[in-house]
């Protein structure tokens, strides 16, 4: 592992960009331990199947646990990942963000988590919080994002009122900003729709400059990211604390959507639209999401990278939901970026 004692000297002008000198061990631990505290809330909801754990190593330096559960009551599959790695240099994905880290070696530790349920009225989620180093150079990542397939927008609300709160113990512009990023993020540009109703993302917050620090300037996360301007300085111990309540605002935002769909019947029409749904998943995982692209280029373990894809997932040529459905109602409400904080009543006819 990388140590902080082999961070190049930096001059005291700039020392307050240096993260805690135990940052690296206490950022694992408590990823390994929001594992624990997700896998064994997510297992006691469930029920009846328990999660498997395979525990890997990476040649390079480093390795993780990798957590699933398959076929249980409420969850077709069910994946929680912990890893932490480190190596002599980052992949071309990261140094095209921060070239400034380029040269140095690299330490980077993280808990994922993808969440695909049996019924189709429970909504896919995704969960990623992640912290890096690369010589003088450091940075929290992460976020959370919910995908349904039949949409409730008080589910909706619920889970962005839910993560606003732990983001407004730490700073009020980081709910706005972050949504919108989000929203910006979880995007399929060839199908010109989002892949949900967002939620959180953010990256590369290491306490300075704006805190949109994403690829699109003209964008709405950057707009508002502009118009609020820099925030006062926030130091290594800030972010950490913000990161920290993100992830225990998982289970509070999640758990009771599920409670309140799971017992809903459904039939062949909404499996099979959920299955055909699953697939932008696939797409988006494959082709822009950043936590694959980074894990395939680190040479991270295969099994556990790709184990956000969903068990049974099925395409169709030229779909187009029928007029007036709960169908054609997420294409033409939910999968467009909405206020879901401000919401009052139900959109929803089902």
């Amino acid at each position: 592992m990388l140590t902080n004692s082999q961070t190049p000297t930096v001059s005291a002008e700039s020392s307050k960009s240096l993260p805690a000198p135990d940052a690296q061990t206490r950022v694992s631990q408590f990823m390994k331990q929001l594992q624990d505290e997700i896998t064994e809330s997510l297992a006691k909801l469930d029920g009846v199947a328990n999660f498997h754990e395979d525990s890997w190593e990476r040649p390079e330096g480093g390795g993780g646990r990798s957590r699933v559960l398959r076929e249980g009551a409420i969850f077709e599959q069910a994946g929680v990942n912990f890893s932490e790695v480190w190596g002599s240099h980052l992949p071309a994905s990261i140094l095209a963000q921060r070239p400034e880290a380029a040269g140095h070696g690299f330490y980077a530790t993280g808990t994922s988590m993808v969440l695909h349920p049996h019924n189709p009225y429970v909504p896919t989620v995704h969960l990623n919080y992640r912290y890096f180093e690369a010589g003088p150079v450091w940075w929290f990542g992460g976020g959370l994002d919910l995908t349904p397939y039949y949409p409730f927008a008080e589910d909706a609300a619920h889970l962005h009122k839910t993560l606003k709160q732990a983001c407004d113990k730490h700073h009020p512009d980081y709910y706005p900003v972050f949504k919108r990023w989000c929203d910006e993020y979880f995007y399929l540009k060839h199908r010109d729709e989002t892949r949900g109703v967002g939620g959180l993302f953010f990256d590369y917050q290491d306490g300075e400059g704006a805190l949109y620090r994403g690829p699109n300037p003209n964008g709405e996360a950057a707009i508002y990211s502009n118009q609020v301007g820099t925030p006062a300085t926030r130091n290594w111990e800030d972010l950490f604390a913000f990161v920290q309540d993100c992830g225990r605002a998982f289970l509070p935002a999640y758990v009771p959507i599920v409670e309140r769909r799971n017992g809903m019947e459904y039939g062949d029409r909404q499996r099979n639209f959920q299955l055909y749904r699953r697939g932008r998943y696939v797409e988006f995982n494959l082709v822009y999401d950043r936590g694959t692209i980074f894990g395939l280029q680190t040479n991270g373990r295969t099994e556990s990278i790709l184990m956000s894809l969903p068990p049974l997932v099925r395409w169709e040529y030229g779909y187009q939901p029928e007029p007036n459905s709960p169908e054609a109602e997420l294409y033409e409400t939910f999968l467009k970026p909405q206020d879901w904080i401000n919401w009052t009543s139900p959109t929803s006819s089902h």
